[in-house]
This record gives structure tokens, C-alpha cells and sequence, in this order.
């Protein structure tokens, strides 16, 4: 025996398999449905007993994406999808006919500097260098739409980084915003699994202004936290006015519903130096307090 490589598979791969069951000979047999493989059968796999497999699919593709990208951990962005960056916010206002109208855009106007600030946020953590194994991190993650998450992806762009949108889909049609890095734009149906993705990775995260969307993902976060389910992460919350406007966190303190320290879990920012610093120092000081290896 001269030759003594030794093959790496002796299967073929699926999608071997898959183009040859393409070319099966057309019988009553081979065109009826239940002759499909059972992974090019979409009317299988998408059938309603399937639904946990379609699970363990949308979670598997996201993190096979993610290490092969060599994305160690994400910076997170949670923001409005209605917030417009400065200009379009200066112009809905200057084509708003009627007092309601214009009192929106004045508030839309306000807010309109948090685009630029997550932009500028985005710019300073996509800057980082990759490990000594190459690994990538603190990389730019936002829900891949307009406003607020086309900032943080924008920001990275701007420094030549690739940065991660995970859109979800919704009943009205919508697009990533044209930032995202293509191959690390996914789409979700379940919110779930989208809400875990965004935090698997995440080692900080900034909270702007926003609605629902906003609450419910930044909730989360704050109750695993809370619970002790995850460690701790910096987490941000761009804007005080906004944030103690809408959420009297004291309250809840006052009300017994949460305690004291809980108010520690987040920190009020207002600037983009001010959230990298908070982040910066949370993880220096743990550094400081991990045991050192041994010699």
C-alpha cells in the first residue's frame, strides 16, 4: 500500500444527496410529497408539530454565523425605530402643518442627537483590535432596522467594520438597513430567539430612547440581571430626562416591587466618551478583582 491518506468521509454530504434526489426518475411515486427528503420538504418542516425543530434551526444558524465570523462578543444597541437623525428630523418639522404635528417633531427633533451618538459609540468600540486568537469583540449588534440600529451600524461602517443586524420578521415589509454587514444579517420569526441571540454574545449594551420594542428587550435584560440568571454587564441608558420621564424607577424602590440595589444595574449616560468610559472602567475593575493565574 503506497497511498496511505486516509479519506476524511466516506458519506457523501447532504448536499450531495440533495441534488441527487433532485434527479430522480418521475414516477406517481417519486412526485408525490412524501418521497422528499425530509430537509428540502418545507411543507414538513413547516408544519405546526415542527415547531421545535424550527427552533433548534433559528438558534443553531445564528451561532454557527457568529463563530464562524469569529465574533467573540457584541456591543448591543436597543433603540426607536422612529428616531430620525438630525437633517430628516429638521425637515419633518419644517413640513409639519398643524400644532400636533409640530409638537411631535420637536420631540423627534430633540431626540434626533442620540442617532449621532450611537453612531459615535458604534465608531469607538468597532475600532478595537482583535485578540490574540482573532478573535473579534465588543462588535456592533442592533435589530438591523432604521433610526437608532441603522446608527450603530452606520458608526461601524464609517471605521470599516463589519457590525451584525438581527431583524425579525414583521406584517409590514421591512428591509436591513443598508449598514448591517451582509453576511451578518439574519432575520428571525421567533422574538425569542432573537431577544437570546442579542444577549448570548452581548458583554455591554446601550439602551436609547424607544418604545415597546425597546422596553421589552431592555426589561429582559434587567430581570436576568436581577435574577441572577446572567452576570452582570454595563448597561446603558443614553438620555436621564427621557428615561426617568417615562419609568419612575424610585417608585418602584418605594413601592417594594424592586430593591435598592437594583437601581445599580444600569447607569445614565448622556454621551458617547461617557458610556465607553463607564465600560471600560466596569471591566478593568473586574480584572482587578479576578484571581490571578497561577505562575
Amino acid at each position: 500500500m503506497t497511498d496511505t491518506r486516509v479519506p476524511s468521509r466516506v458519506f457523501p454530504r447532504a448536499k450531495q444527496d440533495a441534488e441527487s434526489a433532485k434527479s430522480a426518475i418521475s414516477t406517481p411515486q417519486t412526485e408525490h410529497p412524501a418521497y422528499r427528503l425530509a430537509f428540502q420538504d418545507m411543507d414538513f418542516l413547516l408544519r405546526e408539530d415542527l415547531r421545535p425543530v424550527r427552533f433548534q434551526l433559528e438558534l443553531l444558524k445564528a451561532q454557527l454565523v457568529m463563530e464562524e465570523a469569529k465574533i467573540a462578543s457584541t456591543f448591543v444597541f436597543y433603540g426607536s425605530a422612529r428616531i430620525p437623525e438630525p437633517d430628516k428630523a429638521q425637515a419633518m418639522l419644517d413640513m409639519a402643518t398643524d400644532e400636533p404635528g409640530r409638537r411631535l417633531a420637536e420631540r423627534l427633533v430633540a431626540k434626533s442627537k442620540y442617532y449621532e451618538i450611537a453612531r459615535e459609540l458604534a465608531r469607538i468600540t468597532s475600532r478595537l483590535p482583535r485578540d490574540e486568537r482573532g478573535m473579534r469583540h465588543f462588535v456592533v449588534c442592533s435589530g438591523g432596522g432604521p433610526s437608532i440600529m441603522e446608527a450603530a451600524n452606520r458608526g461601524a461602517a464609517d471605521v470599516g467594520a463589519e457590525s451584525v443586524g438581527l431583524n425579525i420578521v414583521l406584517p409590514h415589509e421591512q428591509a436591513p438597513n443598508p449598514y448591517v454587514t451582509p453576511s451578518l444579517s439574519l432575520q428571525f420569526h421567533y422574538f425569542a430567539l432573537r431577544k437570546m441571540h442579542f444577549l448570548l454574545h452581548a458583554r455591554a449594551l446601550a439602551a436609547f430612547p424607544g418604545g415597546f420594542g425597546t422596553f421589552d428587550e431592555l426589561f429582559e435584560l434587567l430581570t436576568l440581571i436581577q435574577t441572577g440568571k446572567i452576570q452582570p454587564i454595563p448597561v446603558l441608558l443614553f438620555g436621564r430626562e427621557f428615561w426617568e420621564r417615562v419609568v419612575n424607577f424610585p417608585a418602584l424602590v418605594e413601592e417594594g416591587v424592586i430593591s435598592e440595589r437594583d437601581l445599580a444595574i444600569f447607569t445614565f449616560v448622556e454621551t458617547a466618551e461617557e458610556a465607553w468610559e463607564v465600560v471600560r472602567s466596569f471591566y478593568e475593575e473586574r480584572a482587578r478583582a479576578e484571581p490571578s493565574p497561577p505562575s
